[in-house]
């Protein structure tokens, strides 16, 4: 079935008039998009930001008629409408269409990510199994991507990891499959939690080797390697606590820094690692470091 696809260019004071409007004259969905290169990194808590510039696309069923809807759309919002256009979009195979767009990924000498509809490429490898989800992490960011091939580049053997802020477990879970004793997993995210647990089965990870916790039920124990993929603001609120929770000796990564905040975050270490020169990937940063 075919479906008739609106998209209005939209300030965001504009986002609820016409969100509300679209759904009374019968959309299926409604979809805000960046219609620049516009990216909000850092929004305030309890806030949902919109771009200074955005599309709204909203979808109606096959056969509903364009030219219907925008005199509708007027008629309800009692003004002219912004820029806008129109298309049909003939249906396909969604799923598939997604599926294909994910293919194993390599990171460093030995590590894989492989989603579970594909076969591993190199079976005798570390094939870590993970399919793409919403906003915990997949590997296809340069931050985790930075993440999982300093860890494919550490020796492991008998070491406990600490992935602070562990999203769906990814880090953790690389870290296990390269050789690591234990891991523990931190997210103040209870479904961080549940997607880290649910993604160390399908690697058949005993629960006993990968713990999860919320931050505040974290046991204060020192690690021989933390890893924290979270954003640059918490990194320096929570210097003094990571530091901490590193060992004399132990080793340190940090991203989810962007390239312009990686002095900021270094210098909030300093005083207690020995940092290694900053490693840089399309914009994003990763610190690393030995705890003294």
């Amino acid at each position: 079935m075919p479906w008739l696809q609106v998209r209005l260019a939209i300030s965001p004071e504009q986002a609820e008039t016409y969100e509300d409007a679209f759904l009374e004259v019968g959309a299926v969905s409604v979809t805000f998009m960046d219609a620049e290169d516009q990216p909000i990194f850092e929004p305030e808590l309890n806030t949902t930001p919109l771009w200074s510039h955005t599309h709204l696309l909203a979808l109606f069923e096959g056969g509903t008629e364009a030219a219907s809807v925008l005199a509708h759309l007027e008629l309800l919002t009692g003004s002219p409408l912004p820029e806008h256009h129109s298309e049909v979009i003939e249906d396909q195979d969604w799923e598939r269409s997604w599926m294909d767009n994910f293919q194993p990924m390599r990171f460093g000498q030995r590590l894989w990510i492989v989603p579970s509809w594909h076969a591993a490429p190199e079976p005798g490898a570390v094939n870590l199994l993970l399919d793409p989800g919403l906003a915990f992490g997949t590997g296809t960011h340069p931050t985790t991507a930075l993440c999982l091939e300093w860890l494919d580049g550490q020796d492991l053997k008998d070491c406990n990891v600490l992935d602070f802020g562990c999203g769906s477990g990814i880090l953790a879970i690389a870290a296990l499959l390269l050789g690591a004793r234990e891991a523990v997993g931190t997210d103040i995210d209870v479904q961080a939690l549940e997607a880290s647990r649910d993604n160390a089965g399908r690697n058949n990870i005993d629960p006993a080797l990968f713990p999860l916790y919320l931050p505040q039920d974290l046991p204060p124990v020192p690690a021989d390697v933390l890893v924290a993929n979270i954003l640059a603001g918490p990194l320096v609120s929570l210097a003094p606590q990571l530091s901490s929770l590193v060992k004399p000796g132990g080793r340190l990564a940090l991203s989810g820094i962007l390239a312009e905040q990686g002095e900021e975050v270094a210098a909030a270490y300093a005083a207690d690692f020995d940092l290694d020169p900053i490693a840089n990937r399309d914009g994003w940063v990763r610190i690393t470091g030995r705890r003294r």
